[in-house]
């Protein structure tokens, strides 16, 4: 038996079209700082209270535009700019449960710890624009 079911890669109305079918636990498509272009997928999981899990949370490395500002809000908190990164993810919203990979438990220590980065509401701001 299934008890749970999660879907990739999605558009938004491809969830409401699976939601007539079978409730869904969780959608999963790439988004990060960097790449926001399932902003609206990851609303619609807001508004069903769907977990949303975001493939590519550091962008393999590229944070493309946002990189200078994500850079310096790094070095205000002392940070990497990927722990940043993954903060903004966990600061964004109450559904999102980044799973970024890694190769190292330093590393994996270092994502942990993003965790517990607290973005002010500025840092937030400009990362968001």
């Amino acid at each position: 038996m299934i008890d749970h079911v999660g879907l990739s890669n999605v558009t938004v109305e491809q969830l409401e079209l699976a939601e007539e079918i079978v409730e869904i636990a969780t959608v999963q498509n790439e988004y990060n700082v960097a790449n926001r272009e399932d902003e609206a997928v990851l609303e619609a999981c807001e508004q069903k209270g769907v977990g949303f899990v975001p493939w590519f949370p550091l962008g393999a490395g590229d944070l493309g535009e946002k990189r200078s500002v994500v850079e310096d809000v790094a070095q205000a908190h002392d940070a990497t700019p990927y722990q940043i990164a993954l903060a903004w993810l966990l600061a964004h919203s109450d559904v999102t449960l980044p799973i970024p990979g890694t190769s190292s438990v330093d590393h994996l220590e270092q994502n942990v710890a993003a965790s517990t980065i607290e973005l002010t509401a500025d840092d937030y701001n400009r990362l968001t624009e």
